[in-house]
């Protein structure tokens, strides 16, 4: 069933959706309680029973929803029966020790990522950049000298090569000279033919090759593939049709499959695998809390993929080694292992700062005097690092800094830089390049001391009680309300300082605060595009074969993982991600979801077990998306939004059968497509889960 929005009820339904996203979700039950006391008689006097206490605060099946819509990526069918089974309380205390839980089945599907086990440099080595390419092309880097390795070097030295002229080409092309010089066009035109008469064509392809090819054992499939030349095979992966390239990696390990697809793009490789390993993690790993908290952590010391192109290299590292083991951990312990990191280094160029009065700008100023070149003396001071640690990091813009305290923590940062980064090295303190002499910030004096200058910055910054509001106000932000109340985020802080930054502690505090169970505050916070895509393939319990269409959803919706180019990261509250367009790209995700039009992803919408009793209720669509319901948001969508769905569901069915009303009735053989027209039971189910999955309710928190 192809679903378009060439409809006007489909944009009725986007135009609510987005209404319904703008104002607190007063459908909700919680919104519509009344008073205890607002049905009394009006001759109700004081000595009547003392009405039954009434909390104002969420109960029963809402507040163990209200906790897996907050602090896991959205539950998954069973979810709510599990944490009931074993009590909110313990559930909240596993998720703060995610050590403590069986992550079995995210570990097997982990496997299948060999590469992101490795460290920078050896990732470097085996999936090579191309400054790394570049690098073994002028001869400062080994190339392999045999096997698969050794084929993936020499197709991307061939790669580049041919980039490198045909960008050369193209140059000589934008330089050639005008119809007013005839005779140097006439040379210019033989020349670019010349050139396009030397350019390899790529070569025609054997229909029986890729036949032979599929034909071998997986092992063998690998020494053909790394035993062609760059040209034929290029030319056989773009002839390969989607099963035919399915086919090619069957049976392979995955080690295997990380040579064939480095064969072909060993960058893209790495990009392809950090994010689907971040997504395979969001999505099956039990201890949701961990990773929500690392989401945050990765947003808030955020770092832009795209940097330089060694960043993909760097990031696995910066996400496995150093944000999510330090989640729940104490803030200062994170603060201090992202400031030592290269991702974060490079990201915001503390790597190339050099003191003004250090060694190295010394004696730049010497040589740039003999040569009277004063340009080349200028060594740069970059406060990039200095200022957004303060700003974004620690303190916040209202931290009460000033420029030349962003000063002063630049230069005492002078030094800290990264040995080899384009050979994915390690931080390395330079003394050479500190800025010697006693520094003060914030009118605390910190002498002369080499790296420990850094290290005592970061403790200082770490400690503030500006740092404590900043953090606090920022997770009240993330997982209360847009706008949080001043008091929750001052038993946050309160919790920081006691604890001395023990981001555990604050979430717990916050986890007691009357604030954070507000009937106000239920299904209030729109999800962002990362939330949402999870939750959907969590709620849906989807088989996920490939998750390219996961990542190229969060690019359509905006939020591309690892894609914030400023340090800011993304925002959280709804102002950054409601609007009709959103809302409609949302919708279309939800729906291909559903219906399985995602390649390489199966949603299974089961219908109840096979049905013998003839005098049982015919199945509607209602009673489908009453179940359907149930499974998805737990039975908690307004009678406003179930209306518009079913209204929906009936404009669509009869765009493509006619206004036949629609009712399927029940049969022994409930396994068996039901038709009507060209409409089955499952197709039935897959539209209403996909409009379900759109709804306003299932895109809030």
């Amino acid at each position: 069933m192809n679903v378009s929005f060439q409809f006007d009820p489909f944009r009725r339904l986007i135009a609510f959706a987005a209404c319904i996203s703008l104002i607190p979700p007063s459908s909700s039950a919680f919104a519509q309680m009344a008073p205890a006391n607002a049905l009394l008689p009006s001759n109700h006097v004081a000595t009547s029973p003392r009405p039954a206490y009434r909390s104002n605060q969420l109960q029963d099946d809402a507040r163990i929803l209200h906790a897996l819509n907050r602090f896991t990526f959205g539950p998954r069918p069973g979810d709510l029966a599990a944490v009931k089974a074993m009590g909110l309380d313990r559930w909240f205390d596993q998720q703060l020790h995610p050590a403590s839980l069986d992550d079995t089945t995210l570990q097997a599907r982990l496997a299948q990522y060999p590469a992101m086990q490795l460290s920078s440099q050896d990732l470097l080595v085996s999936f090579p950049s191309n400054a790394i390419i570049r690098q073994a092309i002028d001869g400062k880097a080994p190339i392999p000298d045999r096997g698969a390795l050794h084929a993936i070097y020499e197709n991307q030295i061939a790669r580049v090569t041919a980039k490198k002229q045909e960008q050369a080409q193209k140059k000589d092309q934008q330089a050639a000279p005008t119809s007013a010089n005839p005779s140097a066009l006439q040379m210019n035109s033989q020349t670019t033919m010349a050139a396009t008469a030397e350019t390899p064509a790529q070569p025609t392809i054997d229909p029986t090759i890729i036949p032979a090819i599929l034909a071998l054992p997986p092992q063998q499939r690998v020494a053909r593939l790394a035993a062609m030349q760059q040209p034929e095979f290029d030319s056989v992966f773009k002839s390969l049709k989607g099963p035919q390239r399915i086919a090619l990696i069957g049976g392979m390990s995955p080690e295997m499959k990380e040579t064939v697809a480095a064969l072909e793009n060993p960058e893209r490789l790495v990009v392809d695998e950090l994010m689907d390993q971040r997504l395979t993690r969001d999505i099956y790993s039990s201890a949701q809390l961990q990773q929500v908290m690392t989401d945050f952590w990765l947003n808030h010391f955020n770092v832009f993929l795209h940097k330089n192109e060694t960043t993909p290299y760097d990031l696995v590292g910066y996400e496995r080694d150093i944000v999510r083991p330090r989640a729940l951990g104490k803030f200062e312990d994170l603060l201090e292992a992202t400031a030592h990191s290269p991702a974060m280094l490079e990201y915001l160029d503390n790597s190339s700062s050099i003191g003004p009065d250090s060694q190295v700008a010394e004696k730049a100023k010497i040589a740039a005097a003999r040569q009277h070149n004063k340009k080349n003396a200028s060594q740069g001071l970059n406060e990039n690092y200095a200022r957004e640690l303060m700003e974004l990091q620690t303190l916040g813009v209202n931290g009460g800094y000033t420029q030349a305290d962003v000063t002063e923590v630049a230069r005492i940062l002078t030094g800290w830089t990264v040995d080899r980064p384009q050979r994915g090295g390690e931080f390395k303190f330079d003394p050479t390049r500190h800025e010697p002499g006693q520094k003060k910030v914030l009118h605390k004096k910190f002498k002369e001391n080499s790296e420990r200058e850094g290290q005592e910055l970061l403790h200082f910054l770490a400690t503030r009680p500006a740092t404590a509001q900043f953090l606090s106000r920022k997770l009240a932000i993330r997982f209360v309300s847009d706008d949080p109340p001043q008091t929750l985020v001052n038993r946050m802080a309160k919790s920081y300082l006691k604890s001395g930054g023990d981001i555990a502690a604050v979430l717990k505090t916050m986890y007691r605060s009357p604030e954070f169970w507000s009937p106000a505050v239920y299904r209030a916070k729109v999800k962002t595009p990362l939330e949402y895509v999870v939750s959907a393939a969590r709620a849906s319990n989807a088989d996920l074969a490939n998750l390219q269409p996961l990542t190229n959803a969060l690019r359509d919706m905006g939020m591309p993982l690892y894609g914030c180019v400023p340090p800011t990261g993304y925002k959280w509250d709804a102002s950054d991600w409601v609007s009709t367009g959103a809302l409609v790209n949302r919708m279309n995700f939800a729906l291909s979801l559903a219906a399985n039009r995602l390649p390489g992803i199966t949603s299974t919408w089961a219908s109840p077990p096979a049905i013998t009793d003839t005098q049982a209720p015919p199945i509607t669509p209602a009673s489908e998306e009453a179940r359907l319901e149930s499974t998805l948001l737990s039975g908690e969508v307004s009678d406003s939004t179930r209306s518009a769905v079913l209204q929906q569901f009936q404009q669509q069915i009869q765009s493509q059968t006619g206004p036949v009303p629609i009712k399927i009735s029940a049969t022994p053989a409930r396994n068996k497509p039901v038709k009507q027209g060209t409409t089955s039971l499952e197709k039935q189910d897959q539209l209403l889960a996909g409009l379900l999955l759109g709804s306003p309710e299932f895109q809030r928190r």
